[in-house]
C-alpha cells in the first residue's frame, strides 16, 4: 500500500483576498480541493440536465390521467420514499464505506431514468409503473442527498465547510431554476420521453465523479452511538436518534429549521395572493409566477455573494439571526400593498434563508463525529424535504379555516358578499402575517432557551502542514486529493 499524498489547499482565484471586490463574489476556495471539485462540476451537469423529470414526471401523470390528484398521489409517494431512504442510508453510511453507497445510489437514480424512458418510448400509459418509478426515484435520491451530505466533510477541511455548503447550495437552486425552464423549452422539441434520457445520461458526469473519489471507510474504530457495528438498521438508526435528541445544539439547528420552513413558507397561498391581493388573472398569470421566482432568485443572489459571510465562525448566531430575519420577511409578503414590495420581500427572505441553511448544514457536519454523522444528516434531509410539505398543508388548511370562520360570522347576501372580496383579499395576508410571527416568536424562544445555538462558534482553522506524504490506514487515494478523517476530537472542538 502506497502513501496517499495530502497537498494543502492552493490560493483560490477568487474570493481569496480578504479586502477587495471579490471578497463580495462566489467563494470557491473549496474548488482547490481535486475531489470537492469534480464532485461540485459533476453536480452542475446534473442541477440542470438531471432534474427534467421534475416537469416530466408531473406532465406525463397528468396527461395519461387529466387528473391532478394523480400527480399529488406521486408526490406522495416520492415523499414517503425519500424519508424511507434518508433515515435507513443514515444508518448504513456510518458503518459503510460511503464511495461505494453513492456509487451504488448515482447508479440506481440512473437506471431510474432509464426506465422511465424506455415506459415513455413504448407509449407507456400505465399509473401503477409509473408510481414504482416514481418511488425508486425517491428511494435513490434520498440515499444520493443523505450520503453526499455526510461525505463532504471527509473531502473538505471544517473552515471550508461554510463555502463548500453555499457551492452546493448555489448549483441546486440554480439547477432547480434553470432546469424546469430548459426543459419546458425541450418538451415541444424532443418530447417527453427523452427528457427523462437527458437526466440519465447527465447522471454519468456524478458516477465518474464518485468512481474518482479515493475510498471513504467508516472511521478508525467507529461504533454505532449506542451500539455495535454489526447491530441491525433499525437498532443503529435508533441510536441514531438517541443521540442526536441528546444533543441540545443539534436538537436548537433542527428544531430552528423546521419552525422557519413549517410556519414560514407560505407558498401555497401564492395564487390566492396573486388572485386576490395584486390583481392577478384567474387560473394563474404572470403575478404568481413572480410570487414562486422571487424566493429562488433571493437564494441564487445570495449564494453569488457567499464571499461576505463564510468566514464568519458565529454559526450557531447566523443561523438564529437568518432564521428571525426570514419571519420578518414573511410578514412583510402579508402586509405589502404592491406586488413589488412582496417580491422584494420575498427575495430578501430567500437570501437570509441561503445563510440559515449554509450554516445549519455546517454546524450538523463539524459538530457531529463521522460515526453518526450520515444518521444525522437523513434526519437532516427528512427536515429539509418534510419542512415544506408540512408548511403547504398548514397554510392551505389555514387558508380554508379562515375563509369558513368569516362566512360563518357574516349572515345574509351582504354578509356573504363581504366575506367573498374582504375574505378573499385579506385572508391569505392573516394567514401569512400568522406565520411570520410565529417564525419569529418560536426561533427566539429556542435561542433563548437553548443558549448552546447563539453562543456557538466554529472551530478555528488547523495550522497549515507542510506538504509531504501521510501515511493512511486506507487503499490508496489520489494523490491530489485531500480526504479529512473528520475525528471527533475537530469535529467538536467548537462547542460552547
Amino acid at each position: 500500500m502506497r502513501a496517499a499524498t495530502v497537498r494543502p489547499p492552493r490560493s483560490s482565484t477568487c474570493s481569496s483576498r480578504p479586502v477587495s471586490a471579490r471578497s463580495f463574489a462566489v467563494d470557491c476556495r473549496p474548488l482547490s480541493i481535486p475531489a470537492f471539485r469534480r464532485m461540485w462540476g459533476a453536480s452542475v451537469v446534473c442541477a440542470v440536465g438531471g432534474s427534467f423529470s421534475v416537469v416530466a414526471v408531473p406532465t406525463q401523470l397528468f396527461t395519461v390521467t387529466g387528473s391532478s390528484a394523480a400527480v399529488g398521489a406521486a408526490a406522495g409517494v416520492s415523499f414517503a420514499a425519500l424519508v424511507v431512504a434518508a433515515v435507513w442510508s443514515g444508518a448504513l453510511a456510518d458503518v459503510t464505506d460511503r464511495r461505494t453507497m453513492l456509487l451504488a445510489a448515482d447508479l440506481g437514480l440512473a437506471l431510474t431514468y432509464a426506465a422511465l424512458w424506455i415506459q415513455a418510448v413504448l407509449g407507456g400509459r400505465s399509473v401503477p409503473v409509473l408510481l414504482v418509478a416514481v418511488a425508486f426515484q425517491g428511494l435513490t435520491y434520498g440515499t444520493v442527498l443523505t450520503t453526499t451530505g455526510a461525505t463532504v466533510p471527509r473531502l473538505v477541511p471544517a473552515e471550508l465547510l461554510p463555502a463548500a455548503n453555499s457551492l452546493s447550495s448555489l448549483v441546486r437552486y440554480g439547477g432547480s431554476i434553470l432546469g424546469p425552464m430548459l426543459a419546458g423549452v425541450l418538451v415541444p422539441v424532443v418530447g417527453l420521453g427523452t427528457l427523462y434520457l437527458f437526466d440519465a445520461v447527465a447522471l454519468l458526469a456524478v458516477v465518474w465523479a464518485v468512481v474518482m473519489l479515493p475510498p471513504l471507510p467508516p472511521a478508525a474504530g467507529a461504533t454505532d452511538a449506542g451500539g455495535g457495528r454489526a447491530s441491525s438498521a433499525a437498532v443503529r438508526t435508533l441510536a441514531g436518534f438517541r443521540y442526536l435528541a441528546a444533543d441540545r445544539l443539534l436538537v436548537a439547528v433542527l428544531a430552528v429549521d423546521l419552525a422557519a420552513m413549517v410556519f414560514g413558507m407560505p407558498s401555497a397561498l401564492f395564487p390566492e395572493l396573486a388572485r386576490h391581493a395584486f390583481g392577478g388573472t384567474a387560473g394563474g398569470g404572470p403575478e404568481t409566477g413572480l410570487l414562486y421566482a422571487a424566493y429562488p432568485a433571493g437564494v441564487f443572489a445570495a449564494g453569488l455573494l457567499s464571499a461576505t459571510f463564510t468566514r464568519a465562525r458565529r454559526h450557531g448566531a447566523l443561523v438564529a439571526g437568518a432564521a428571525i430575519a426570514w419571519g420578518i420577511a414573511v410578514v412583510l409578503v402579508g402586509l405589502a400593498a404592491e406586488l413589488w414590495i412582496a417580491l422584494a420581500a420575498l427575495a430578501l427572505g430567500g437570501a437570509v434563508n441561503f445563510v440559515l441553511s449554509t450554516f445549519r448544514t455546517t454546524i450538523t457536519q463539524t459538530h457531529t463525529g463521522d460515526a453518526v454523522r450520515g444518521r444525522v444528516q437523513g434526519a437532516l434531509t427528512v427536515v429539509l424535504v418534510g419542512g415544506p410539505q408540512i408548511a403547504n398543508l398548514l397554510h392551505g388548511a389555514a387558508g380554508a379555516a379562515l375563509h369558513g370562520a368569516a362566512g360563518a360570522a357574516l349572515h345574509g347576501a351582504a354578509g356573504a358578499a363581504l366575506h367573498g372580496a374582504a375574505g378573499a383579499v385579506y385572508g391569505p395576508r392573516i394567514v401569512i402575517c400568522a406565520g411570520g410571527l410565529l417564525t419569529v416568536a418560536t426561533v427566539t424562544a429556542i435561542a433563548w432557551a437553548i443558549p448552546d445555538l447563539r453562543r456557538y462558534v466554529a472551530p478555528a482553522a488547523a495550522p497549515a502542514r507542510a506538504p509531504g506524504p501521510v501515511a493512511t490506514r486506507t487503499s490508496p487515494a489520489a494523490p491530489d486529493d485531500r480526504v479529512s478523517p473528520a475525528p471527533a476530537s475537530r469535529a467538536r472542538a467548537g462547542r460552547r
